[in-house]
């Protein structure tokens, strides 16, 4: 055990630097209007304003062509009062900062092509050190110089960000309303298969109502794709995430079809059918309005596929999308048992935190895997994004967000997996007459739970593991339920789902009611109403059966 015990406490003793996100504004000479770009920096060195009007506006002198490690690099008569903007490499970050000191600059900008990280130093360059040091991306370099003239002023400030965004407001209406919405639909229909008779008038609204009972030998599986999945992402992330990107557009366009069909077949118009053919698919001739539909929902998923990237209104048609592919799975896929619920919410309980507090720790950037999957790598050459979450841009208006990452994110799985739990819930609620509070106490446990997770987002200023908390709450509340109602063995097996068989006592001395026509079968009926012989012709064969 001493190994173990001597890597845990390493890993939390290991002094690690820390970046801040800080603001560079740029501005012409002479004019007051300018713009911001964002610079990555370590307030070590030296601490910036938080405020733009308390910071100085000071000249840039544009050194880019140099990366500044000898006293060479320096141009005659130094940097007084300037801001030299340096090309990063070749040297340390203590080195370039002094030379700039030395020779009077008031900062130091240094132009990244890589990966902005914190510009790193020990505690006797910190404290000989005394002018901000920040990194600037290459990008924004390049814009710099497209943008403002040759004697453009910067002034360096990092402004506080708000604790909490708006935006959680609405990723917590829409998780939350899955959850509810994604609930009571599949539970009611599971309810109306199994006690109900149908009218079904085509064979797709038989497909649609599939459900698919999930084994331990299939969580066990899930899980162990999950997490093979996940680290092949992280290592060939722009290989695959292209591939991920069409799988959502297939399975989206899918699910938008299931949650829509209720609501088209009761339109009265578009009811007549394909002509007789030998196509696939069409060979069964559906109605014309699913063929609307199809094409409609394969239009918006193509449409969402094409401008993915626009930031500006991609993320509604995303949303909508992942919505109805969430609803989709939570009405196909079933939990049979509670004890089936408890083991798939523990493994991935498990699985959640690894990936988002212990992966840390053995990545060489010490970045979550997680994390780094679910936002996109930022040294990604395709700058893809997976669209299996749930995206809302932040509201706060902070000059910030041109440096975080300008949306708050929820994915499906935070969605997915308390909510087949909630499922269950309701199944178990109509099943036994238990006025919905299953259903209703677990919803709420989510919200709860869900709000957990944004007070610990606000709290850690990192990406939160939400299973850690929603799990807890769900399941804890389930439980307590079943336990305070002494439904336990029921809800734990799913014995409620399996109505009792009343056999009704045989008197044995009782005759035989003589059938009439509502009690003959079905091929009864159908004999009764083929048999078109006389009655002399069937006395006839009677008598030859007895002979």
């Amino acid at each position: 055990m001493r190994v173990p015990e001597t890597l845990f406490w390493t890993a939390f003793l290991i002094q690690k630097v820390v970046g801040e996100h800080g603001m560079a504004h740029f501005s012409d000479e002479g004019k007051s209007r300018g713009k911001d770009y964002c610079i990555f920096f370590n307030s070590q060195w030296a601490r910036l304003p938080q405020d733009l009007n308390k910071a100085s506006r000071l000249q840039i002198y544009d050194l880019t062509t140099s990366v500044l490690c000898s006293p060479s690099d320096v141009p005659e008569g130094g940097f007084p009062n300037l801001i030299p903007m340096v090309m990063r490499g070749n040297c340390t970050f203590y080195e370039k900062v002094r030379l700039a000191q030395i020779n009077g600059a008031k900062a130091l900008l240094i132009v990244s092509k890589d990966r902005l990280t914190p510009p790193a130093g020990n505690k006797t360059q910190y404290e000989e050190i005394d002018i901000p040091v920040a990194l600037l991306s290459y990008t924004d370099m390049l814009d710099i110089g497209k943008t403002f003239g040759k004697g453009r002023l910067v002034a360096m400030y990092a402004p506080n960000e708000p604790v909490l965004d708006y935006n959680m407001v609405i990723i917590f209406l829409m998780a939350v309303g899955t959850v509810a919405v994604g609930g009571y639909w599949a539970g009611s229909r599971d309810s109306k298969k199994r006690y109900m008779k149908h009218k079904r008038d085509d064979g797709a609204e038989k497909q649609d109502e599939e459900t698919v009972d999930v084994t331990p030998i299939m969580i066990c599986v899930f899980v162990v794709m999950c997490c093979s999945m996940l680290v092949l992402l992280y290592f060939f992330y722009d290989h695959l995430a292209i591939w991920v990107i069409a799988i959502f557009c297939l399975a989206s366009s899918v699910g938008l079809h299931s949650c829509l069909w209720p609501f088209v077949r009761r339109l009265p118009f578009c009811k007549c059918r394909v002509p007789e053919n030998n196509l696939p698919y069409f060979h069964t001739r559906p109605q014309v309005r699913m063929l609307l539909l199809s094409a409609f929902c394969v239009a918006v998923s193509g449409t969402w596929m094409v401008f993915r990237n626009e930031d500006q209104w991609a993320w509604v048609l995303q949303d909508t999308l992942g919505i109805a592919f969430c609803l989709y799975m939570l009405k196909t896929v079933r939990l049979p048992t509670f004890k089936a619920c408890t083991l798939l919410l523990s493994v991935l309980f498990v699985y959640d935190v690894f990936f988002v507090f212990i992966t840390p720790f053995l990545t060489k950037s010490g970045e979550s895997i997680m994390v780094e999957v679910a936002a996109g790598p930022s040294d990604s050459y395709a700058h893809e994004k997976l669209p299996m979450v749930l995206k809302v841009p932040r509201l706060n208006f902070s000059p910030l967000s041109l440096c975080d990452r300008p949306f708050s994110l929820l994915g499906f799985g935070d969605v997915l997996v308390p909510g087949l739990l909630v499922v269950y819930c309701h199944r178990f609620d109509i099943l036994t007459q238990s006025s919905r509070i299953y259903f209703v106490a677990c919803t709420i446990a989510y919200g709860i739970g869900l709000l957990i997770t944004f007070v610990a987002l606000a709290v850690m200023q990192m990406g939160q593991p939400a299973l850690l908390y929603l799990v807890p709450c769900t399941l804890l509340t389930s439980l307590a339920v079943a336990l305070w109602r002494r439904e336990l063995p029921q809800f734990w097996t799913g014995s409620g789902f399996v109505p009792p068989i009343v056999l009704a006592p045989i008197n044995c001395t009782q005759t035989a009611a003589p059938q009439t026509e509502d009690h003959l079968t079905r091929s009864e009926k159908e004999d009764t109403e083929d048999d078109t012989r006389t009655p002399p012709e069937r006395k006839a064969e009677a008598e030859n059966k007895s002979n």
